[in-house]
């Protein structure tokens, strides 16, 4: 079920989002241990704050932004006391388990 970006911001539990945001960081690549697949990370602004923008690019394809570039981000936010929320499952779920996500830049969607 998807929840309004600031009740999900200042909440406390997993919820979907959808948000328009501007790029704050350029990507970074990391291989993630759990999935097995490499990740691009970036944080972003958004109207409740900022967040931290984990996508799955073993699942979808890397999405080249860049500081100040605006997208337009549907996932799953997580909380992390000491840090700014995480939006991930910014992409498709190939098992059909959890609802898909997307990043759209530029008018494409990256899922």
């Amino acid at each position: 079920m998807r929840m309004n970006l600031q009740a999900a911001y200042a909440g406390t539990r997993p919820a979907e989002v959808l948000f328009d945001a501007k790029v704050t960081t350029a990507p970074h690549f990391f291989y993630g241990t759990k999935t097995h697949h490499m990740h691009e990370e970036f944080d972003a602004s958004t109207a409740a704050g900022p967040v931290d923008v984990i996508d799955n690019v073993g699942l979808a394809p890397r999405v080249p932004v860049q500081p100040g570039d605006h997208i337009e981000v549907k996932g799953e936010m997580v909380h992390d006391p000491d840090n700014v929320p995480v939006v991930h499952w910014t992409h498709r779920d190939p098992a059909g388990r959890h609802e898909d996500g997307f990043i759209r830049f530029q008018g494409r969607v990256y899922a």
